[in-house]
């Protein structure tokens, strides 16, 4: 086979038909200023907007004392980056909140019911078009199991975190931003450390 196989079926043709079928086709619509992918027949315009993830740094404390605070890891079960550490976050579905996200997310991934305190950081990583929005929450209970796309879950004090096995650059952003503030209830959502995009695990 080479890369310009003839004998291959064209996914753009109905069978039987031969007319293209679908946004198949890369122009830049009347009013806009970004190539598309339009369908010549009914002049439908599939827009590709980025999509949003949604997660949480879930702590459960065991005292007053910040050395007393264990945070929610989950070991992925699934690509990319099984069995590595990562908050439980995941994308956002249609028709819901970023919190409520981050709710279900949470129970999903850990079997672990969390409040939803703040907003703790919105990250831009424009490699995978996504906008990560994180809260601080606190675990309702310290009971947590893995859920269908963990290999494991644990609470984790600061200074036992696995850092070499962080799955992501945004969790470690989420982790140390989360840090920086502990037993403040008053600040401004982080974002992006300076000079930092994400385009990288």
């Amino acid at each position: 086979m080479t890369d310009d196989d003839s004998s291959a079926p064209d996914p753009t043709r109905q069978s039987g038909v031969g007319d293209p079928v679908g946004p198949i086709h890369r122009a830049i619509p009347e009013g806009d200023n970004r190539e598309r992918l339009i369908c010549r027949d009914c002049g439908f315009i599939h827009y590709r907007n980025p999509v949003v993830v949604v997660g949480s740094v879930a702590t459960w404390n065991d005292g007053d004392e910040p050395s007393a605070q264990r945070i929610l890891l989950c070991r992925r079960a699934i690509a990319p980056q099984i069995g590595l550490w990562t908050l439980p976050a995941g994308y956002l579905e249609l028709e819901e909140t970023t919190e409520a996200g981050a709710v279900r997310e949470t129970w999903e991934e850990a079997r672990a019911h969390i409040s939803i305190d703040r907003l703790l950081a919105v990250y831009n990583v424009p490699r995978l078009s996504q906008v990560q929005t994180i809260y601080q929450a606190t675990l309702l209970s310290p009971e947590i199991a893995p859920g269908e796309e963990s290999l494991d879950v644990k609470l984790f004090a600061w200074d036992d975190i696995p850092w070499d096995e962080i799955a992501f650059p945004t969790v470690r952003w989420a982790l140390r931003q989360h840090r920086s503030v502990i037993g403040q209830t008053d600040f401004a959502p982080f974002g992006n450390p300076s000079g930092e995009s994400g385009d990288y695990f």
